[in-house]
C-alpha cells in the first residue's frame, strides 16, 4: 500500500512545527513527508509502522523519524472511543537542521543521529521520560524558550547509546514512487498552488479519476472533504499572515491566503480557529502589548 503525502506547514516566523494530537485524528494514517518528525505518544498502546518496521508501542513510545520514511502509529482503543491527547510531535527540515548544526560546532556530533534516523530510532525508556516534560512545554513555548527546548530535546536524544534504528538494512524509500499516485499528486499540486482557484475537474484529471471518484477518494485519503482540506491550508496561511506586520488589512489577508470573498473567509476562520481574524489579530497584539509590560 502507497503511503500519503502530508503537507507539513511550518510557520514563517518559525523555525520548526511543534504540536500536539488526540486520537483519532485525520494524521493518523499511513503517510510521510520531506520534514524530519519526533514522535512521541502520551497514551494508548498499539501498533506502529516505520517503513518495512512493525512493533508495539506503549506510552512513552519515541521515535525519530527521516525525510520521506513511511510511519503510522494505531491505537487499540474501542470503537468510537476518543483519546484527547494521544502523541506530541515535533516536525522539522532537512535544511533547518543542516543551517543549526553549520552554525553550531557543538552539535557536529548529531549528524550520525540524522543519518540513522533516515532508518528510524525508536529511543530508549530513560531518554524519553527526560524529555516527556519538555515536549509538553515546547507545544506552548515561544521566543528564546522555544529554540532552548528544541536544542535541549535534540541533545538528550544524541546520548541515547541504547536507541535502535528500526528499518532493515536494504529498506530504501522511493519519495518519486509515493509521488506517482494520484491523491498524492493532488496534495502536492494543492500545496504549490493554495492561494490560486482549485478546479476540482483539474484536480480529478491530475489523478486520472473522475471528480465524483477523486471527491471519495480524497475523503478516505485525508477523512475530509477537499473542500474542507483546502480551507483548513488557507486559514493556518491566513495565521501566519495576520501575525506578520506586512499585511495592514484583513481584507488583504483575505485574498492574499487564497479566500475569495471576506465573509466566506470570516465564516471558516470562525469555525476552525473559534474567533474571527480580526478578535485573532487583537488577540496577539494585547498577548504582545502584555510581554512588553512585563
Amino acid at each position: 500500500m502507497q503511503p500519503d503525502l502530508e503537507l507539513v506547514r511550518i510557520g514563517e516566523k518559525e523555525s520548526f512545527k511543534a504540536w500536539e494530537h488526540g486520537y483519532p485524528f485525520h494524521t493518523v494514517r499511513w503517510h510521510f513527508h520531506p520534514e524530519y518528525e519526533l514522535h512521541l505518544v502520551c497514551a494508548t498502546s498499539g501498533r506502529f509502522f516505520i517503513g518495512d518496521f512493525i512493533g508495539q508501542f506503549a506510552p512513552g513510545n519515541l521515535v525519530l523519524v527521516g525525510p520521506n520514511l513511511p510511519h503510522n502509529w494505531i491505537s487499540e482503543v474501542a470503537d468510537g472511543a476518543r483519546v484527547p491527547l494521544r502523541s506530541r510531535v515535533m516536525q522539522f527540515t532537512e535544511e533547518f537542521i543542516t543551517r543549526t548544526i553549520n552554525c553550531f560546532p557543538e552539535l557536529a556530533n548529531t549528524r550520525h543521529l540524522f543519518e540513522r534516523s533516515r532508518a528510524g530510532v525508536l529511543f530508549s525508556a530513560e531518554i524519553s521520560s527526560r524529555i516527556f516534560d519538555a515536549m509538553g512545554k515546547l507545544v506552548h513555548a515561544s521566543g528564546a524558550d522555544r529554540i532552548a527546548l528544541f536544542l535541549g530535546i535534540i541533545a538528550e536524544l544524541d546520548k541515547d547509546r541504547a536507541a535502535q534504528t528500526l528499518t532493515s538494512q536494504h529498506y530504501l524509500p522511493d519519495p518519486s514512487g509515493f509521488m506517482s499516485t494520484g491523491i498524492n499528486e493532488v496534495l502536492s499540486y494543492i500545496n504549490d498552488n493554495l492561494t490560486e482557484v482549485l478546479d476540482e475537474a483539474i484536480l480529478a484529471k491530475l489523478a486520472g479519476v473522475t471528480p465524483s471518484t477523486l471527491s471519495r477518494s480524497f475523503r478516505r485519503h485525508t477523512g475530509q472533504s477537499l473542500t474542507k482540506y483546502v480551507n483548513r491550508l488557507r486559514v493556518t496561511l491566513a495565521c501566519q499572515l495576520l501575525m506578520s506586520s506586512e499585511f495592514g488589512s484583513v481584507t488583504e489577508v483575505c485574498f492574499a491566503s487564497g479566500f475569495n470573498n471576506v465573509s466566506n473567509f470570516n465564516r471558516q476562520f470562525l469555525a476552525l480557529r473559534g474567533v474571527t481574524p480580526t478578535q485573532f489579530r487583537r488577540l496577539l497584539l494585547e498577548n504582545k502589548s502584555f510581554g512588553e509590560a512585563a
